[in-house]
């Protein structure tokens, strides 16, 4: 099994969940965060007053799937998030070592 992690613009994410429902991602969970990279924040002026914005809104993904998948969810992310700007965001593939679901007691690869 795998986690995927992935942070990517808020606008991309109903365009990438209906793609990850496409190809068979049954869940996954959803963070509103704030962090900054290559665009290190901006400027913005708010009543006449300019103050800087150090952190930028992003969306955190993580999927947990079968190995087999991976290869092929990050594929579709990258596909669908991409604007081609600074900013699109950053995938990262883990291993699970293990994973249990709570309602039933199933584990692995029953649990997801």
């Amino acid at each position: 099994m795998k986690l995927i992690i992935a942070t990517i613009k808020p606008f991309k994410l109903e365009e990438v969940r209906e793609a990850l429902t496409d190809i068979g991602v049954r869940g996954m969970m959803v963070t509103e965060i704030k962090g900054f990279g290559s665009q290190s924040g901006h400027t913005e002026i708010y009543r006449g007053a300019e103050y800087a914005v150090n952190f930028v809104p992003k969306i955190k993904l993580e999927i947990v799937i079968g190995a087999d998948m991976a290869d092929q969810v990050v594929e579709t992310i990258v596909s669908t998030a991409k604007t081609g700007k600074i900013g699109d965001g950053k995938i990262f593939v883990l291993d699970v070592a293990s994973a249990v679901r709570v309602r039933t007691g199933e584990t692995d690869a029953d649990a997801i």
